[in-house]
């Protein structure tokens, strides 16, 4: 049975990453690198590296708040101390933090046509960060905010940034619930097709998109797993992520 553990890394800016890493069981099909959502590494995220690595994906979770605060994972109800974590975010610390983590799946002879980012909410709007700068398999974002304006004052907006697109974009939202106007999704989309790479932004009626698990649920269910769930809208989102692994990381 596939599980996770967490490693420490040093980084060249003399702070420590944490790094949360889901090992598939038998040959390693390609990598994934999970940028989380804005409460940090939470069990969501846990059971999201967990399934990829049940898939045959080598998962790395990097934690992204770990240069202001360490802390942030457990803080899961605390919204001020997420507010200020996520307004430390910069598109610097992004790709330090994700460029470790690619660095894993190098060490363990991924190659990086078969590397992709998934993020959700402010990890969706890192993963297309860093998929502009780095070259990669694919990218697949849930609920990327910070279109016309930016999520931090360090990130850029998303208008700028997704013509730069180095790979296939799998773009997930929902019409209520999600942060993001229904039509900066449609500007974002128009914008992302300048970079000639493969585009698909879904837009669905509701927010049941967000496959990932109930945060406060006493068990958390395998995320990918579509018998979790009678929901057919997060059972088609989920084949979407899997599929457009399968498709780009060749």
């Amino acid at each position: 049975m596939t599980g996770t553990r967490t490693e420490t890394i040093p980084l060249v800016d003399e702070t420590q990453l944490r790094l949360t890493i889901g090992e598939p069981e038998g040959a390693v099909r390609g990598g994934v690198v999970v940028l989380h959502e804005s409460r940090g590494v939470t069990s969501r995220t846990q059971a999201i590296v967990e399934a990829l690595a049940g898939e045959g994906w080598l998962a790395v979770a990097p934690h992204l708040y770990h240069r202001d605060d360490p802390g942030i994972d457990e803080q899961t109800g605390e919204d001020e101390a997420v507010d200020r974590a996520v307004a430390a975010i910069t598109g610097e610390s992004v790709l330090a933090d994700s460029d470790a983590a690619f660095g894993v799946l190098a060490d363990r002879g991924v190659s990086s046509d078969r590397m992709a980012v998934l993020g959700f909410d402010l990890g969706a709007t890192a993963a297309l960060v860093v998929a502009a700068q780095r070259s990669l398999g694919a990218v697949i974002t849930v609920s990327a905010a910070g279109v016309a304006s930016p999520l931090a004052e360090g990130l850029p907006r998303l208008l700028d940034v997704v013509g730069e697109l180095t790979c296939p974009w799998l773009g997930l939202y929902g019409e209520r619930g999600d942060p993001v106007d229904p039509a900066d999704v449609d500007r974002l989309r128009e914008a992302a097709h300048a970079s000639g790479r493969v585009v698909d932004v879904v837009v669905y009626p509701s927010r049941e998109h967000r496959f990932d698990a109930d945060e406060h649920a006493a068990v958390q269910p395998d995320p990918l797993d579509e018998g979790n769930s009678e929901e057919a809208t997060k059972m088609e989102a989920r084949s979407r992520v899997l599929n457009w692994l399968d498709a780009h990381l060749r």
